[in-house]
């Protein structure tokens, strides 16, 4: 029998909502041995993920693009609207402010196969899941599926 999201995946994920402070959901991840958390909103919808990567900016800070100066005018050569927000990153102290909005879901109904060939094809840690309503009742990782191989 295929296995789906609901077999695997981890019930009752730990979460933040988008004003915790930073501090507070270093901790939480680094107590509980996670690399990133859903992030809801007061109703339990999903309105982002935190992860470490989001977490890094805060200590490697953010390199200016680079740009070249012409007759004193500034021309970038990349988009320094990519450099502002990961500025807003680096600066940010709250969850809401740093993590990853527009977060790749799944349904729990779906097969685990395609979550895989999901997170590989997105290259993502981890997999909200949510309910019809928008709600996270789960959450699968690269682990979860990796024990779940490993059982056969």
């Amino acid at each position: 029998m295929l296995k789906t999201v609901a077999d695997v995946m981890t019930q009752n994920p730990i979460m933040v909502k988008p004003e915790t402070a930073l501090p507070e959901a270093i901790k939480i991840m680094a107590e509980n041995r996670i690399g990133g958390m859903p992030v809801v909103n007061e109703a339990g919808k999903l309105v982002g993920v935190i992860s470490e990567s989001d977490l890094m900016w805060q200590e490697t800070g953010v390199e200016p693009p680079p740009y070249i100066m012409i007759l004193d005018s500034v021309i970038y050569l990349q988009n320094p609207a990519r450099y502002e927000k990961e500025i807003h990153k680096a600066l940010g102290q709250t969850v809401g402010e740093v993590m990853s909005d527009h977060p790749i879901t799944i349904k729990p109904e779906q097969g685990l196969r395609e979550a895989a060939h999901l997170m590989h094809e997105k290259k993502i840690r981890r997999l909200p899941v949510v309910d019809e309503q928008g709600t996270v009742i789960g959450i699968l990782t690269r682990g979860d599926i990796i024990r779940t191989m490993a059982m056969g």
